[in-house]
């Protein structure tokens, strides 16, 4: 494990799949089951150089959607 690159945190990187969000063209896009590297103290993630590549790769030939999800905006529920 490598320790993490955040400059006060006295954590370390451990690998787990996780949820990650992209917002494109004014498009949602939700990744799941991502292979990222996440610090057990504070959190910051970093995502493998393969993970980015295969992440682009999706982004420029989409396929067929495996589910959908809701979409929330702040600035409405505030006002609520």
């Amino acid at each position: 494990m490598k320790n993490c690159s955040i400059r006060s945190c006295l954590g370390q990187y451990e690998e787990k799949r996780i949820v990650h969000v992209v917002k494109r063209n004014g498009e949602v896009i939700v990744f799941d089951n991502v292979l990222a590297e996440v610090c057990a103290v504070c959190g910051d993630t970093l995502l493998p150089l393969s993970t980015v590549e295969a992440l682009e790769n999706i982004l420029m030939n989409p396929g067929k959607t495996l589910r959908t999800a809701p979409v929330y905006e702040m600035a409405e529920a505030a006002r609520a």
